[in-house]
This record gives C-alpha cells, structure tokens and sequence, in this order.
C-alpha cells in the first residue's frame, strides 16, 4: 500500500498486535494441577472425599457417582415451599435439595404474559438442576450411616422458607448420630445451610460436609457465542478459572469417582458453580476455610456436577459438630454480587464474564451502571457514556482532526505527485515524504484515537452483551430491549406496525434493515468525508462501500451497542468539523475542503508585493 494516510487499517492493524501482546504477556490462569484422587483411604486429619449418592450401576464405584435419584420419587416426595419477595419455588424433602427455584423479577420475553425464568428444575424435567448439601462417611463410617441423595428428610420447625422464617430438617440414623440442617434466605438470592451432626452413640464417627451442584445436560438455550462464557465457573485462592461445557467430557476419567473429574486444593478461599448467559448457581464454602473443589462429568447418564467437599471431622460421643455453607442460586446483577462480595464471598464480582479486558470492561460498566442510576434510562446513559469517553479522549482527538484536516487539504498535492510518478513506488514515496516535511504534516497522528477507541469498543460490546443490566432495557418507541437486535424494518414500518420484523441472523433480517443499522451507516459515512482519502483507487473503493458493509454487519447486534456507534460517529464527526473550522478550514458534506486561513495569507503576500 503505497498511501500513508489509512487510519482506520493502520489502526486496525495496531490494536491487534497490542491484543496479541497482551495475550503472550498476561495469558490466561493455567488451571491447577489435579488431585491424585486414586486413594480411598482417609484419614481425619484434614483429608476429603467425595460423597456418596445413589446405588451407582453393577460393577462401577460407588464412591462418587453423580447426585441422581428417579423422577418418580422426586415427584411423589413432600415439599417445603419457598416464597420471598425475589423468589418462588420449593425443597424436596427427598435429599432435602434445592430444586425448583424461579426469579419473580425476570420473565423470558417482554410479553406481560411470558413465564418468569426457572433457574433450578427437579429431576426428571427439562434444564434439570438442583443443590444438595449433606455428609460423607470417613474411614470407620458405613456409607447408609450419613443422610444420602435419596434420604428422605423429616420438616422438624418452620412451615415456609422465606426472609427472617428458616426451615429445619432433621433424619436420624438409628446408630446414635442426629443430624439437621437449617436452611434460610436472604433478601435477594443467597441460601444460607447450617448442618448439624449430634451424637449420641458411644463411638466417635469421621464425616465430611459437602456441597453438590448437579445439572441433566446441557442447557438447552446455550448461546454459543464466542464472547460469552456458559459452564463451570470457579474461584480457588484468588485464581478465577472457567470451563466450557463441551470441555468438561475431555476431563481425566477418575476410576474411584467413576467419572470424568477435575480437583483442586482450595487452602482458603473459593467457591464453584454453574453458569449461563445471565443467571447463575453457585456453591460457597465458608470463606477463610480450605475445601475440596471438584468439577465433574458422569458420561453414562449426561450428568454435569460441581462440589465442595470440606475437611472432615469428627464428632465424638456426647459432641456436636456443625458446618455452614452458602448456596447462591439467581441473576448475576452486579449490585447483588458486589454485595455479596463485600460480606465476605471472595471475588464475587468476577462470576459475570468480564472477559481478559477486564481493566476496561469493569470501569466501562460502573459508568454505565452510575449513568443509569442518575438518568433513569439505560439507551441515555449510553449515549452519556459516549460523551464521557469522547470528552476524555478529546486532547488527542483535536491533534489528530487538526492533523486530518492538513491531510485533506492535501490531497490534491498528492493526487498530482501520483500522475507524475505513475508506477514508480519509490518517487511516489519520497515524494509524499517530502510533502509532509514541508508543510509539516505528521500522516499518522490520526491514528492514536482510533487505536485507542477499538479495545474501549469491544469492552462496551462486552459489557452490553454478558450483562444482565441491559437485558430488556428500554430506550424508547419501539426499542424496549437495548441487549436483542434493532426490531425495526420495512416490514413494521420502522416501528409504526404491531409486527415482528424478520428473525435476527436471516437473510430477510440482513436485507430489511432497521432504523439504528441505518442511522449508523449515515453517520459513519458523514465522519469518513471529513477523512482524507487514500490515493489507491482500490482503496478508495473499499473505504466507500465501508458504512454501508457495517451497516448491513451490525444489523444483527445489540440495539445498545449500535446507539453506541451512532452517538461516537455522530460525536465524531461534530468535533472534528467544529476543530477544522476553528483551524481555518472549512469542509463540507461532499468531502471538499478549503483553507481561508491559507487564502488570508495568500492575499496579504500578493498585497504586500503591490
């Protein structure tokens, strides 16, 4: 390429290598190296193990098979039922789990009608996932002397789960050991386990508390999308680690669990779980105290499971032990987890999917986030976001647009020392050189805002796209739901009609555009005429058919992110035409342009020659 004036390509081409960079100097978190998990002797002396569940199949172990029991007696088994101002859902006394749990604030669509979102399903339905909390026999211990999967709970206090009104459970052995678990909630989605084991045998018992998380298959609405995370999320010590859903069957089989494992050694803080694009399940442990983290896949029943298996412990005769655990089952509002991460759950913040950027995409939301709160309308605090991030950058914006201008307004110098060139690159080149020296012009001065404008970009689409804030945020008219598509096209009549516009990702969808991908083109291609433009007749051709190519792209995105491109074009290209009229130059919409600062000095030089 033989023009120096490529901003945008150039641009383009740094921030990638910047990226790059950035990668080979701060690469992901290796994950920990697995347990050696082939030993089944334990002793109490801080070990763990994994706990037991149902009769596993003839001939595997029955040592760690995936929390499981039939459909049948999931639906027959009583239920405790829970009911808070954010919650509706119940317990089955059947392994007294956590199984049915809705959030009343969120629904699957905008319609009024639509069902609100089911975060856990008992066994035997669609999406099914559950919670169970209980205690694994230690050496000495015969595994039917702990409450199992498949124990069936007595209801010993409370009626309702709800805020300030906790439930008991309680099931004795038969063999001297009592055990019961108070289970409460809190105001928003944190349960709250207290386990209790009251011996009142002759002979001390070794037992460990655990934590399951356990899901049928995959989700069935995985979005699949490159930018997004869906699967384990985990926080061991300080180190935050993520795992895939289709990664999790590339796990070592673990023949004493008799399934696919991942484990970690968390010697204080930590906890793990279960994600998707806006909601989530988690398991935490009492922070400050080590545990076990095991993430696991039971390939021969499609079972996904994650557990925290705390030391064990004995409880003597005459003695009673206890073990609290939490259970966060819910939306991943970063109000709520910044809340919950200033009570003591280490890192909570990082369950949402910051992405590798986090240093931008978290500052990004906080301002997002405040200028919600103060204007009340999240397309607003958008466009307000912009301004601010424009007002920040404008020092170097105004170097680069008065640079610009200078470059514009010699173009016409350029395209004269290409005709004299014609194929000699070389001439071409010391040509233009000499040029910029003389009339002191620096061609890449132009680049440093855009470079810095491309991360600040993909960390607002990241922001826009994994946080729930956005979700059914309305703008205005026709555009309720600033996190899904522009709905607007020919077909509605820009927004006029009571019909849908074609599915997202269609060819209809692509052709028929709305009214935000139309504004963004627009305005794209006012801010380009204020550029100079590349001398390469080819380039020339690709820079003009670029508005309309990212029109036509970002058709299918989140309305919020194009109102975000909108007001930076639009912003853009006010600046640069109010900071090239105070320099003397004056551009209009056809990309001309004039200097009445050089035509001043020009008149005065003839004058002072008379």
């Amino acid at each position: 390429m033989d023009d120096q004036n490529k901003n945008l390509i150039i641009a383009t081409a740094l921030s990638f290598v910047v990226i790059l960079v950035w990668f080979v100097l701060f690469p992901p978190p290796e994950p920990d190296t697995p347990l050696d998990a082939t030993s089944t002797e334990l002793t109490p002396q801080g070990d763990t193990l994994a706990p037991p569940t149902a009769t596993p199949p003839a001939g595997t172990p029955a040592t760690t098979q995936a929390a499981d029991a039939a459909p049948a007696a999931i639906e027959t088994a009583p239920r405790v039922a829970i009911e808070t101002d954010l919650l509706t859902g119940s317990i089955s006394l059947l392994g007294g789990r956590i199984d049915e749990l809705f959030l009343k604030d969120y629904r699957e669509s905008l319609e009024d009608d639509a069902p609100i979102v089911e975060v856990l399903a008992p066994v035997g339905q669609p999406d099914a996932q559950y919670a169970l909390h209980g205690w694994a026999a230690a050496s000495g211990v015969a595994a039917d002397a702990v409450p199992g999967p498949n124990t069936e709970w007595t209801l010993s206090s409370g009626e309702t789960l709800g805020v300030d009104s906790p439930i008991t459970l309680s099931w004795d052995n038969g063999a001297g050991l009592l055990f019961s678990k108070e289970i409460s909630v809190d105001d928003a989605y944190m349960f709250t386990i207290i386990q209790t084991v009251k011996n009142t045998g002759e002979a001390a018992a070794s037992i460990a508390p655990y934590s399951i998380l356990a899901r049928h298959g995959e989700p069935t609405d995985l979005k699949n999308f490159f930018i997004l995370h869906e699967g384990v999320v985990a926080m061991a010590d300080g180190e935050y680690s993520e795992t895939n859903w289709d990664d999790m069957p590339e796990f070592a089989f673990n023949q004493r669990a008799g399934a696919r494992t991942e484990e970690n050694n968390i010697t204080e803080n930590g906890w793990i779980g279960f994600t998707d694009h806006y909601w989530m399940s988690v398991l935490i442990p009492t922070q400050g105290s080590p545990f076990k983290s095991v993430a696991k896949y039971d390939e021969r029943r499609d079972i996904y499971q994650t557990e925290a298996v705390m030391p064990v412990q004995t409880v003597a005769a005459g003695e009673t032990i206890t073990a609290q655990t939490q259970f966060f089952a819910g939306a991943k509002e970063w109000e709520v987890l910044r809340q919950y991460e200033d009570q003591g759950v280490y890192n909570f913040i990082d369950a949402i999917d910051w992405g590798w950027f986090a240093f931008l995409t978290k500052p990004i939301f906080w301002l997002l986030h405040q200028f919600n709160i103060l204007i009340g309308n999240m397309g607003i605090a958008i466009i307000a976001l912009t301004l601010f991030i424009k007002a920040l950058l404008f020092p170097l914006a105004y170097k680069s647009y008065v640079s610009m201008a200078k470059m514009k307004e010699l173009q016409p110098k350029m395209e004269k020392l290409k005709e004299q060139a014609g194929d000699d690159r070389q001439k071409m080149q010391q040509g233009m050189m000499e040029l910029y020296k003389k009339e002191k012009v620096n061609p890449a001065a132009g680049c440093l805002p855009i470079l810095l404008q491309i991360p600040i970009f993909f960390s607002l689409y990241k922001v826009i796209f994994v946080t729930i804030e956005l979700r059914h945020a309305p703008f205005f008219g026709p555009f309720q739901d600033l996190s899904a598509p522009d709905p607007t096209s020919i077909f509605n009549l820009y927004g006029l009609l009571p019909f849908a516009s074609p599915e997202p990702g269609t060819i209809m969808a692509l052709i028929f555009i709305g009214i935000l991908p139309l504004l963004l083109g627009i305005s794209m291609w006012l801010q380009q005429k204020l550029n100079p433009a590349p001398t390469d007749p080819t380039q020339q051709m690709i820079f003009a058919w670029m508005p309309w190519v990212f029109m036509f792209m970002l058709g299918s995105f989140a309305s919020g992110l194009v109102v975000y491109w909108i007001a930076n074009n639009t912003i853009t290209f006010t600046q640069q035409y109010l900071i090239m009229r105070s320099q003397g130059y004056k551009p209009d919409l056809l990309g001309n342009i004039t200097s009445s600062f050089k035509r001043k000095k020009t008149g005065e030089k003839a004058e002072a020659k008379k």
